[in-house]
């Protein structure tokens, strides 16, 4: 494609991209490009300094310096990211503050399907991690708030055998783990393959109570509670790789990944009503077990073709499966009687494929131009087996089975296209255009199917600007739009049971009705590096969304019900500060220290929803980091200290949460006996501070009703021996 008719293609897309079509809601399972090959350069080549796109990248030495054994731990220490929540599952990845769907998580470009958990991702499996605020052609533009993209190990550089093996202790929590480390060439050809296993022994108490006040002001329902579990995490990684390199500069790449985990779980609540009636169940037991298994295989070809064009394919194939059972039982205590018992067992599994091509090549005037293609289709199917009683033992048992099966069809198709334009030395430009279309079709037992069909269009623009007369200075601006889909499990119009249910504890429902939400956005920054190892950066950013979803609980009938809907416009804007430098790049003289610092400021508002707390997505108002690392002779050591705002949050004109500030405290020391081994010694949430958590519901009828939980944090010590041979 010549340069004009290209040029031409990216302005009409950009004109088209401002409608979209869709007749009903998509699923949130889109796997995006691989990745577009960095244009070759000199050896200090820096992508966070020198692509036109805006990119952070972490590097292998930065992921294992604390001897981490989960991939989370990692992302909380990465410039503008935040890990939801304390220790334990359930913690979420969130970029300007926001998860759940928002920030978009990829592995070598595509994203992981439904049930695969970052916890069982060894951090000695990744090469990089890439943190991109604006979103780029080649990847899903799923991403209203960002991207993070976990590149595997791939690069070969040297033979390498290393075995790793760790412990860390906490007061009431074990986790011993394993990696093995194996790489090297044999001609033409190289391998390596790393294995990681680990297993977690965790238990605590949680306190809670639970409050309601009437419409007058009077106390009518005070209860407390302690809410106990203990769980086993084990986890087995495998990540193989072979690579072809032929005479005539093609290569061929077999890449694997496979994993497999179990859970289990025992858990206990025992709730005492000191004022008011007593709730169905005051004392409840849980037991719960689950088996996971992922395994992904890839097959890419890259064709070298005249005047340093390329051509690059890739197919691969998944199979994941979730395997799950749950026993519940709801007992009265000061009777003894068994009133209320279900049986539940989960199998859900998934398998698809995937095809991508790129074909890349320079142009003349200083142009690059890459176009490409994503198609792919998997199916999904869940058995839900369920088996309830209720009643009284001397009156008899009422059985009550709500088995569910479902099944999910997803086809997807995308193509894109992008220029990197270097204008002149000190300026470029990023134009690209993505079209994405996906097409679900779902469906559970006697409900009515699912039937979604969306198509996106959007045109992206970055550019990057060097202030003349200086040697660091320099300008980015991106204009982008991005969407989120709602997710498959959101749709279906099942409903999920709790177990004392209230408003601060509802059944959940799906609503077909959803629809993905649309989001316009501008990035801005000024960037200045001084010397070596040296920056620091100002951000700004803005989102406008529309069709914003959110969270709604009603009474309906006699239950009360939680369910997703559309509702209206949010607005999210932010603005951030990043420095990383070398101690002596500001102090002639001073000691071997490297300096890292970062604080995030984010807003936002839903218009549907009055009052100063109606952040979208319980979002993080203030996120920092603030590290330091030191060498001497044998001898790195450092810290890193992290803090994330809480507050209240208004969810609806009822519904409202609160969480408590979390500070963590990280130290480590590493040890070189000699070339071959050597030994880390890690000290993580030394302040052990506890998290506190408030659910609250608030009418006219019925007042006021707060349910308040605290989650014990506690100090761990980990130690891990590093040993070549």
């Amino acid at each position: 494609m010549t340069l004009p008719r290209f040029t031409l293609l990216a302005v009409v897309l950009s004109q088209s991209a401002w409608g979209q079509e869709s007749t009903t809601t998509v699923p949130e399972k889109v796997d995006a490009l691989e990745q577009v090959e960095v244009r070759a350069r000199s050896g200090d080549y820096d992508p966070r300094r020198d692509d036109t796109a805006s990119k952070v990248v972490v590097n292998q030495d930065e992921i294992v310096k604390y001897g981490d054994t989960s991939l989370l731990d990692v992302f909380k220490r990465i410039p503008g990211v935040t890990v939801s929540g304390g220790g334990g599952r359930g913690r979420e990845v969130r970029m300007r503050g926001l998860g759940s769907g928002y920030t978009q998580i990829l592995i070598n470009g595509e994203r992981a399907p439904a049930g695969f958990s970052l916890d069982t991702l060894a951090p000695d499996n990744v090469e990089r991690i890439e943190v991109m605020r604006a979103a780029t052609a080649e990847f899903s533009t799923q991403s209203i708030a960002g991207t993070i993209n976990i590149v595997l190990k791939k690069v070969v550089r040297k033979a390498q055998r290393e075995l790793k093996t760790g412990y860390t202790a906490a007061r009431n929590a074990h986790v011993p783990n394993a990696g093995l480390q194996l790489s090297d060439r044999a001609g033409q050809l190289s391998y390596s393959i790393a294995l990681n296993a680990y297993q977690s022994r965790s238990k605590r108490d949680s306190p809670g109570t639970e409050q309601r006040v009437s419409p007058t002001g009077s106390l009518v329902q005070d209860d407390v509670g302690l809410y106990h579990d203990e769980g086993t995490m084990r986890s087995l990684n495998l990540a193989p790789r072979l690579h072809w390199t032929f005479a005539n500069g093609d290569t061929l790449t077999s890449q694997s990944y496979a994993n497999v985990g179990r859970y289990s779980s025992m858990a206990q609540s025992d709730t005492v009503s000191r004022i008011g009636p007593a709730v169905d169940f005051p004392f409840v037991s849980w037991n719960m077990s689950t088996r996971s298994r992922y395994l992904r295989t890839d097959l890419s070809w890259m064709k070298k073709l005249d005047a340093g064009a390329k051509l690059d394919l890739k197919v691969g194939v998944s199979d994941s499966s979730l395997h799950s059972a749950s026993a519940r039982g709801g007992y009265d205590v000061r009777e003894g009687r068994l009133l209320d018992f279900s049986d539940v067992g989960t199998q859900g599994d998934e398998r698809g494929y995937t095809s991508t091509g790129k074909y890349s090549s320079p142009l003349g005037g200083g142009h690059a131009l890459a176009m490409g293609w994503d198609g792919g289709s998997s199916r999904r199917t869940e058995r839900r087996v369920e088996t309830a009683f209720a009643g009284d033992p001397v009156g008899g048992y009422l059985p009550s089975d709500s088995d569910a099966h479902y099944q999910a069809r997803i086809r997807r198709l995308a193509a894109y296209a992008q220029d990197e334009w270097n204008v002149t030395p000190r300026w470029s430009v990023y134009l690209g255009a993505r079209w994405e279309g996906i097409f679900t079709d779902a469906s559970v037992d006697t409900l009515t199917p699912v039937a979604a069909r969306s198509r996106v269009w959007s045109p992206l623009f970055q550019t990057l600007y060097k202030l003349p007369d200086t040697k660091g200075d320099q300008l980015r601006l991106a204009l982008t739009r991005t969407y989120r889909a709602p997710a498959t499990q959101n749709l279906i119009a099942r409903i999920q049971k709790s177990t004392n249910n209230s408003e601060n504890e509802p059944d959940f429902i799906g609503n077909p009705a959803l629809r993905p939400e649309l989001a316009l956005g501008l990035d801005a920054a000024y960037e200045h590096y001084w010397a070596e190892g040296a920056m620091v950066s100002v951000s700004a950013s803005a989102r406008q969304i529309s069709d914003y979803t959110r969270q709604n609980t009603s009474l309906d009938g006699t239950r009360w019900v939680t369910r997703q809907i559309n509702d209206g416009k949010a607005h999210t804007r932010g603005l951030e500060f990043d420095a990383k430098f070398p101690l002596n790049a500001l102090v002639a003289g001073a000691p071997a220290i490297d300096v890292r610092a970062n604080v995030s400021r984010n807003w936002s508002s839903v218009d549907a929803i009055a009052g100063p707390y109606n952040r979208l997505d319980a979002q993080t108002p203030i996120s920092s980091t603030l590290g330091a690392d030191y060498k001497s002779g044998r001898l790195t050591t450092g810290g890193s200290f992290s803090f994330r705002s809480g507050g209240p949050v208004q969810q609806s004109a009822s519904q409202a949460i609160w969480q408590s500030a979390r500070r963590e405290l990280e130290l480590y020391a590493l040890w070189k006996f000699d070339q071959q081994s050597q030994l880390r010694v890690v000290v993580s949430n030394a302040l052990a501070q506890d998290e506190v958590y408030e659910n609250s519901y608030a009418d006219a009828v019925r007042g006021r009703s707060v349910r308040r939980s605290l989650t014990p944090g506690e100090a761990a010590l980990r130690l891990t021996l590093e040993t070549k041979f």
